[in-house]
């Protein structure tokens, strides 16, 4: 047996989490171990989505994140815009900083299924959210779509919902890449104030209520 693993180590860590962000100096940590040079970014928030905790059951409203999303106010429920017939809200567990979702409130499955009105302001919500996060954090491109069933890669397959996903150069290494693992530089609540700030036409409301 080496010795790794066997000695007392004075570990540098970094704790992250929702409540939490990264401190501006690592922490030590006593425990047991050789160190190895690595420092560790822990990312405990990341362990609901691992588990699937809140995972969406059946396919009628009760119970789905984008029905019940609406009737919280906005920063409870991290929406960043209301419409009338579609909202745009942060992703909870987002790919980039910046990952918004523009969703009817109608309880839909398939894009076939919405009526004209609401693909008109879906794509104007669409518009106008990579306009915001263009002023607010300089997106220099954007990955848009939907995902419809299960087998494209759909998380809620129920409710569909058009992802805006704000995109920089070099935004891309190792960490997703090989460890599938996003470090996210800042926390969801104040990335909705930000983006909500620099929606096109609409002054900030912080904690706006219901349905317009």
């Amino acid at each position: 047996m080496t010795g790794v693993g066997r000695g007392r180590a004075r570990a540098w860590t970094y704790a992250a989490s929702m409540a939490y962000p990264v401190p501006e100096k690592p922490v030590p940590q006593d425990g047991a171990g050789v160190p190895d040079g690595f420092q560790r970014l822990w990312m405990p928030h990341r362990m609901a989505y691992i588990k699937g905790d809140n995972r969406v059951v059946g396919t009628g409203p009760e119970g789905c994140p984008f029905c019940q999303i609406p009737r919280l106010d906005d920063t409870e429920g991290l929406i960043v815009a209301r419409g009338t017939l579609v909202f745009t809200v942060l992703n909870l567990y987002p790919y980039n900083a910046g990952h918004l979702m523009v969703c009817p409130y109608r309880h839909v499955a398939d894009y076939t299924e919405l009526d004209k009105p609401e693909t008109a302001e879906l794509a104007e919500h669409t518009k106008l959210a990579m306009t915001a996060l263009r002023a607010a954090s300089g997106a220099q491109g954007f990955n848009i779509g939907m995902n419809m069933g299960n087998v494209a890669g759909a998380g809620i397959t129920a409710h569909l919902h058009q992802h805006v996903v704000p995109r920089w150069g070099g935004d891309t290494n190792f960490l997703p890449v090989i460890s599938a693992t996003k470090v996210l530089p800042q926390l969801l609540g104040e990335t909705r104030e930000m983006i909500a700030a620099a929606w096109p036409g609409r002054p900030a409301e912080p904690g706006g209520t219901g349905r317009p």
